[in-house]
């Protein structure tokens, strides 16, 4: 749910980018708003376990770099697909690792999925076309498509490279700081290519709403949401956990209807607050629907233990 919150930051980001540094092209916006909330994040749990740092294992910084690769690929593949393709079939295509990651545990484990997830998965197809507007005679298969596809791939490795069991003993915040500081120095170096030369990234620092929106960014969307899905992802099956991230759209589409018109007073930028419609409503009956299917037999063990 808190992710969510990461779409209409991001949004105000790119905005005000726009307007520090004109012709910013969307490479470089990406690269800018991506960079300063892992490496600042990164740094932030260095300092924060430095002695713990030094007991960094080899599986922990293997765990750590792959999850870096795999977010890092995804967000480059969505934000370049996004220029090819309509954003609510971008949305949509993205969230295909939600149903993509019970047919491959399917077909490594040779087990069918159980009711409840094919169930949980049709629920989630269904509440995300209908929250993202999907036009199904405008779902073609061109570069834009191939690249969300590719990055919804990554995306899914990313949660399926949480569970390997050689992990399993790793410790979560060495982990979480080598993904960030790997994750923002690869995008740090990319925003120092792109940009018209270095001394133009200063001009962002100086804007205190650039500052405080990749602060919060970095605190809440960042170490806070990675952190927990570090340490609690592994403790529910990668099937369990795709569904439940299919949540992400329902949150950013309600947080959208009020926060850009609050980011916006506070920056000086024009984002209007979007407008609440039937397809947020049933979009997100349909995915929070899939989620209470998924996990009731949870809730039922729960209440019986407490019995």
């Amino acid at each position: 749910m808190v992710w969510g919150l990461s779409f209409p930051i991001i949004k105000t980001l790119g905005l005000i980018q726009r307007q520090l540094l004109p012709g910013s092209g969307t490479w470089l916006v990406t690269a800018c708003t991506v960079a300063p909330r892992f490496l600042v994040a990164g740094v932030l749990l260095a300092l924060w376990g430095a002695r713990d740092l030094s007991r960094l294992t080899w599986l922990e910084a293997k765990q750590g770099a792959g999850l870096a690769l795999f977010a890092g690929l995804g967000l480059l593949l969505q934000v370049d697909g996004l220029q090819s393709t309509a954003a609510s079939v971008s949305a949509f295509l993205t969230q295909l690792y939600a149903v993509l990651i019970p047919l491959y545990v399917a077909l490594r484990t040779r087990r069918r999925p159980t009711a409840a997830v094919l169930v949980a998965c049709v629920l989630v197809v269904a509440g995300v076309a209908v929250l993202g507007r999907v036009e199904w005679g405008a779902v073609r298969l061109g570069r834009g498509e191939l690249e969300t596809i590719a990055g919804s791939l990554f995306f899914m490795a990313q949660i399926l490279w949480l569970e390997r069991k050689e992990f399993a003993g790793n410790g979560v915040l060495r982990t979480s700081t080598v993904m960030f500081l790997v994750l923002g120095g690869a995008f740090a170096a990319g925003a120092l290519v792109l940009a018209p030369q270095a001394s133009a990234l200063v001009v962002l620092v100086s804007s205190p709403g650039w500052v405080g929106l990749t602060l919060l960014l970095t605190a809440a969307c960042t170490v806070f949401c990675f952190v927990v899905m570090n340490a609690c992802q592994p403790k529910v099956t990668a099937t369990e956990a795709g569904l439940i991230y299919a949540l992400e759209p329902v949150s950013a589409s309600a947080l959208a209807l009020v926060l850009p018109a609050v980011f916006s007073a506070w920056t000086g930028i024009a984002y209007a607050n979007e407008v609440p419609t039937w397809h947020l409503l049933v979009g997100g009956a349909l995915l929070t629907a899939a989620n209470v299917v998924v996990l009731r037999p949870w809730v039922r063990a729960a209440a019986q233990t407490a019995v």
